[in-house]
């Protein structure tokens, strides 16, 4: 029988290495010796391709590998001082034992290779397109602003990204870490004159001209993060800036934050505030598209949307309400005409499940215009659980949130999106009241309960009654009265 075709490749010679199996500590070695043999190199299509994509390939290392890939030849000696985008990234947002250990050591391993990789480029003529660092304030933090301030001083950085973390996360040193940063800042203030991009967490951003000082030096700024952030315990902050796209706030101890004048800001989030009143206004924020503001209320007064949102016109606004109570008044459609003139988009998200759906018509009726509405019901625990529990008394969750229904039509709405849906009486009267009153509506979601996304670690049993059979789905087509709408497609999605 011929078995020619079937045998081995003859066996490489006991001097050459094969760089299959080569084990991660000596790969890069490997390979640098693997490039002076001639046969190897006329087999090296990698080095062959132009710079454009060895250096789109190199760029998706991160950059210990980048930086070893220098000793594969000479050609690849060049490759770090050609790099477009740099991203120095170290440390761990969530563990606060890791980053009580490991701090000092972080800052010492981002020192390194940032003065590794910015001045061996001092003289390089190509240009830093994005250059992203992230380290832990510290001891070493101001050496590593400082060598960053020099790179933007000496070459050509289109946007820098800055991301200051912190060891833990504690009143205790919150004060402690607003000293660092302000030494920071005053030690390195070239550092922020090119950046695009901040995120500043756990940190008391010092007197009340510190933080306009801040936003003055950051003149290129387009996005700013503020994480467990404050200037003092129920202060006032004040923004304004000519050039910030994009803020998120979040867990921030501010009475109130006035956005006073954003002429280019066109998206925000904001949520888990501690104000007892109206914890956010707009000023000039003429190009505001996109909202999302959420909390987890227990004693804050309701808001009514027609004060919070003001003279803010916006396109697309998610209210999350924690799975509390919802903190939102029901309106007369007549005092939502200006702030809603231009809505699109409203997801009303982290609704309890113990509470009713007839409320958020209000929004439908408000908002002639609006495309697609989606509201999404969760019955995992709820964050305040616990404290609920130790009250003499506990209100029910949408006590405050009643809504008279009405007779209206609705001639844009088109979308309607419902997650955590159950084959339950509220679910079911909810769709059909939309349906009723959105005439032109095409397409309704159904949507399985989500995992929660807050930590509590809930999972949506698999038990529960969501619609999985062709049966059940049967059922609840019918229960809608489908077959008298043949216009409207309905998913299930899982």
């Amino acid at each position: 029988m011929a078995t020619s075709h079937l045998r081995q490749p003859a066996a490489r010679s006991m001097g050459k290495q094969s760089v299959k199996g080569i084990s991660s500590s000596n790969r890069w070695a490997t390979l640098a010796m693997l490039e002076e043999d001639e046969s190897v190199l006329q087999r090296d299509w990698l080095s062959n391709l132009p710079d454009d994509l060895l250096l789109d390939i190199i760029e998706r290392l991160d950059v210990a590998d980048a930086m070893r890939t220098s000793i594969l030849s000479t050609r690849w000696k060049l490759i770090p001082t050609m790099l477009s985008k740099i991203h120095i990234i170290v440390g761990s947002t969530d563990d606060v034992q890791e980053r009580t250990c490991d701090a000092a050591r972080a800052n010492a391993t981002v020192l390194g290779a940032t003065r590794s990789l910015l001045e061996s480029r001092s003289t390089s003529p190509y240009t830093i397109h994005r250059l992203c660092m992230q380290f832990f304030l510290g001891d070493a933090s101001i050496k590593i602003g400082q060598a960053v301030a020099k790179t933007i001083a000496t070459q050509k950085v289109a946007f820098a990204e800055l991301t200051i973390l912190t060891e833990l996360e504690s009143k205790r040193r919150e004060v402690a870490n607003g000293k660092q940063f302000a030494s920071f800042v005053n030690a390195c203030p070239n550092t922020f004159s090119c950046l695009t991009r901040l995120k500043l967490e756990n940190l008391r951003l010092g007197e009340s001209d510190f933080f306009p000082k801040l936003l003055r030096l950051c003149e290129r700024l387009e996005f700013l993060c503020l994480d467990h952030c404050d200037m003092g315990s129920m202060s006032l902050l004040s923004v304004e800036h000519p050039r910030l796209r994009e803020i998120e706030i979040f867990w921030c101890d501010f009475e109130r934050v006035d956005l006073n004048w954003l002429p280019e800001l066109t998206t925000l989030t904001f949520s888990c505030w501690k104000s007892l009143h109206y914890p956010l206004s707009f000023g000039y924020v003429p190009l505001l598209h996109s909202a999302s503001i959420g909390n987890a209320a227990l004693e804050h007064e309701m808001l009514k949307l027609s004060e919070f949102l003001g003279k803010a016109t916006i396109s697309i606004l998610c209210l999350g309400f924690g799975r509390e109570k919802i903190w939102v008044k029901p309106e007369d459609p007549r005092e939502l005409s200006q702030v809603f003139s231009k809505l699109r988009v409203v997801h009303l998200t982290a609704i309890s499940d113990e509470c009713d759906l007839t409320w958020t018509m209000f929004v439908l009726q408000g908002a002639p215009f609006l495309e697609e509405l989606g509201i999404k019901v969760c019955n995992c625990p709820g964050i305040w659980d616990e404290h609920n529990k130790q009250l003499a008394h506990r209100e029910r969750k949408d006590a405050g949130a009643k809504w008279e229904a009405s007779d209206f039509k609705h001639r844009n709405l088109y979308v309607l999106r419902i997650f955590g849906f159950q084959p339950e009486d509220k679910f079911v009267d909810y769709a059909k009241a939309v349906m009723e009153a959105a005439v032109n509506l095409e397409d309704i979601y159904l949507h399985e309960k989500p995992a929660c996304k807050v930590g509590c670690g809930y999972t949506p049993p698999q038990s529960d009654r969501y619609p999985r059979s062709r049966r059940e789905k049967f059922l609840v087509k019918n229960s809608l009265g489908m077959h008298m709408r043949p216009f409207i497609r309905l998913y299930f999605v899982l």
